[in-house]
């Protein structure tokens, strides 16, 4: 089950503690970023059946916790990635179809537009 709109300073027990007074909670994933370290503000929550999880979403959704209403649902399958450049093998930003904007520093652009 999907929780948004947590805020930033939730741990991991608070939402285990929240979510165990609808069900038996068999584990809580609340995912932090690389950079800060700090959570980024949902979790997933993983209840022992489906009817624990349906209750829930059905008690919990929109509920105000620590100043914040949860969104509460069930958790979507993530959709895989689309690659943005079509050529593995080239270098540089995708523009158009077949279509690659060149790298390089500014200094050689200038100095290949001013030798043509």
């Amino acid at each position: 089950m999907f929780v948004g709109n947590l805020s930033y300073d939730t741990t991991q027990s608070e939402v285990e503690s929240l979510f165990a007074e609808v069900g038996q909670v068999v584990g809580v994933f609340l995912p932090s970023d690389r950079l800060s370290g700090r959570p980024r503000g949902f979790a997933f929550v993983e209840f022992a059946n489906e009817a624990d999880a349906a209750k829930a979403i059905e008690r919990m959704d929109g509920y105000e916790f620590k100043g914040r209403n949860l969104r509460v649902n069930e958790a979507e399958q993530r959709r895989p990635r689309v690659p943005v450049f079509s050529d593995p093998g080239s270098f540089g930003m995708a523009r158009g179809k077949g279509e690659f904007k060149r790298k390089g520093s500014r200094r050689n652009i200038r100095a290949r537009k001013r030798s043509l």
